[in-house]
């Protein structure tokens, strides 16, 4: 196959980097990529938005499988329009993709449907908005409706931080249109949980769970981003949760979708609190988690080509994939520019790249790009360093090896990824 992968963040290096693995794939090419991918696959540098020029360069290239990345493309309806086109594209057209689009559309299919998720309601107006989250009682998490590129939900301890969420939302439109409406919800207390499954209709195949870890400081301090690491498996999780999760979450979401006339291809990501009431749903999402995706795809080790292949042209269940999973552990530790979430400068070089010689770790590129010859920041998130290791003890430790050797000015990561595991 010619397979084109839409993107250039750390989701899409390592979506690039498994399907390089794959006997199925003959070439790859990224749109617009980054300075990582650049090394095993042919950029180009098109807009992940710019859907037509898309289905242009795949008619060029006689690309026969696309897998887009980020949400915004699968929102817009990029799936959409390759199938107009007689193109195969992996992932929700944009009336399934509805459900992380839109928080709104997201919460009342749960609730139609009897998928454990927290108690809310939806508001265009931010009075009543502070009005329902001051009678609900804080915390309360406060969510943009829309997109906001991971960074739209705010947990707020009392009334005076709900009305600045509400306002900044709302009022300031931080996030754009994503903001004519909140949601506003229970804040629930667990363990939180991400799962990816692969999905075709009504057909499913379920991969490992992870935890990601979004506040920007260590101890979960500081505000939220896109993720600062994570880490696969999960000891919080048990064999029966995970069954309990696959039953009443997963499997009633993939057939509430086709009930709804908007059945669901692709991945959906599940982000999930595991409760003392059992497991609950925080969101969905319709693409990989960034970068959960850097801890559970190395741990794939089948065709993954053939797997998203066989979900995108609706045969999932005929291709009888059984999936097989790496029993070593994941952790993946991301470096940030100084100064992110919030503003931060582009530009430096980067070193110690070269210098890494554990087979076991793996750098993946999401913020860079190439001067001259020269690896340089270009992102508030910069590099994600996953390892392998036969416990989480031992990636973090070869994680952190790895990290130590690498520089660039203002680097910024969190000490603590995968600490709260003690295997």
């Amino acid at each position: 196959m010619n397979v084109l992968v839409v993107g250039g963040g750390g989701r899409e290096h390592v979506l690039v980097w498994k399907l390089a693995k794959s006997p199925s794939v003959d070439k790859i090419y990224c749109t617009p990529g980054n300075a990582g991918i650049q090394k095993i696959a042919d950029c180009t540098d098109i807009d992940p938005r710019d859907i037509s020029s898309l289905v242009e360069f795949a008619k060029e290239k006689d690309i026969d499988l696309t897998v887009p990345g980020p949400e915004q493309p699968l929102v817009e309806g990029l799936v959409d329009e390759f199938r107009s086109n007689s193109l195969l594209a992996f992932g929700p057209d944009s009336k399934a993709a509805r459900i992380e689009g839109s928080k709104a559309f997201s919460k009342d299919l749960m609730v139609r449907h009897g998928i454990p998720t927290a108690r809310f309601d939806v508001f265009a107006n931010p009075a009543n908005a502070q009005k329902f989250a001051d009678n609900l009682g804080y915390p309360v998490v406060i969510k943009a409706d829309g997109l906001a590129a991971g960074k739209g939900a705010v947990i707020c301890a009392d009334a005076e931080e709900a009305a600045e969420a509400i306002d900044t939302i709302m009022v300031e439109q931080k996030f754009g249109k994503a903001g004519e409406k909140v949601v506003v919800e229970e804040f629930l207390e667990g363990t939180e949980l991400s799962i990816f499954a692969i999905v075709s209709g009504m057909d499913i195949l379920m991969l490992p769970p992870s935890q990601d870890h979004k506040a920007v400081y260590d101890g979960d301090k500081g505000p939220n981003t896109g993720g600062m690491g994570a880490y696969s498996p999960v000891s919080a999780v048990s064999d029966k949760d995970l069954a309990v999760i696959e039953r009443d979450i997963i499997v009633q979401t993939v057939h509430a979708m086709v009930s709804e006339g908007c059945p669901f291809s692709g991945v959906l990501y599940a982000g999930l609190m595991l409760t003392s009431k059992g497991p609950h749903v925080l969101e969905f999402n319709c693409r990989f988690g960034d970068p959960e995706a850097q801890v559970v795809i190395p741990r794939y080790r089948g065709d993954f080509a053939k797997l998203l292949y066989a979900a995108a042209s609706g045969d999932l269940e005929q291709a009888n994939i059984v999936p097989d999973i790496d029993p070593r552990a994941a952790v993946c530790v991301v470096l940030a520019s100084g100064g992110y979430p919030l503003s931060y400068k582009k530009g430096y070089p980067i070193t110690g790249l070269d210098g890494i010689e554990d087979e076991d770790v793996t750098v993946f590129h999401a913020g860079t790009r190439m001067k001259l010859d020269q690896v340089v920041t270009a992102g508030g998130r910069v590099l994600g360093v996953t390892a392998l290791g036969s416990s989480i003890t031992e990636a973090r430790s070869r994680a952190y090896a790895a990290v130590s050797a690498i520089e660039f000015d203002g680097v910024h990561f969190r000490t603590d990824i995968g600490r709260r595991e003690r295997g």
